[in-house]
């Protein structure tokens, strides 16, 4: 029955049809059970459980992110970097949609995505949109980038946003050894941004100047023909 639903889903996925694998899937749930679900989710090819999570709806309750194991989801956000989205918005979104869904199951899903390789790389990606922040936050404790003193730094509830920030902190004080990996590649990151935005910005810059020294000159006022009278004076 599994080897066979894993076939059907892997089919669906492969047509395009996610919501049809979804549904697929989770109909087994109430028939034989969730532990029965999380038994095909093992089967199931990473990329093509990946296909399902990344298209979570906020909207709605997703079974699959609810059973997923730690082991298996941290697999498929390896696959995430097949997508080539630069943006990274789909790898927040799922991110966040399964690593919160339980405060005491959060530091498992973390450790379950540090303990593969590229799994790190993974977590700076997810980071990447506030690489600022969060190396300010390396330094200071807090993400408050006008705020420069230790002593204002921030605990975990001030941070639990089951977001960006609470990841960060986690990071930093639950899981410091994969932190003291991370913060490095992400500023590396962010010193190869800032300075592909200022040639950017020098390119600009040197276009307009460039366009102002070809502009054609303005040609000079002819002065009013006389009038009779001034004429007629001389």
């Amino acid at each position: 029955m599994s080897n066979s639903l894993v076939v059907k889903a892997a089919r669906l996925i492969g047509a395009g049809d996610i919501s049809g694998a979804e549904f697929a899937l989770v109909s087994l749930v109430d028939t034989e059970g969730d532990h029965a679900l999380v038994e095909v989710l093992e089967e199931l090819p990473p990329k093509d459980l990946l296909a399902i999570i990344r298209e979570f709806d906020a909207s709605k309750e997703s079974v699959i992110n609810l059973l997923v194991t730690p082991e298996q989801f941290a697999r498929a956000v390896l696959n995430e970097k097949l997508y080539a989205d630069r943006t990274h918005v789909y790898l927040r979104g799922m991110i966040n949609s399964v690593i919160f869904r339980d405060e005491d199951e959060t530091a498992d899903f973390i450790e379950a995505i540090g303990a593969l390789d590229g799994g790190c790389e993974a977590l700076v990606d997810y980071l990447s949109d506030r690489d600022e922040e969060v190396m300010h936050f390396q330094r200071y404790d807090t993400f408050n980038l006008f705020v420069d003193e230790e002593s204002d730094a921030i605990d975990r509830s001030e941070a639990s946003d089951g977001d960006w920030k609470e990841l960060t902190w986690r990071l930093k004080h639950e899981h410091p050894d994969m932190f003291e990996q991370i913060w490095p590649m992400l500023k590396n990151r962010m010193k190869e941004r800032l300075r592909q935005e200022a040639e950017e910005e020098a390119e600009r810059v040197a276009r307009a100047g460039g366009a102002e020294d070809t502009a054609p000159a303005a040609e000079p006022k002819k002065a009013p023909p006389a009038s009779s009278s001034e004429e007629s004076a001389l």
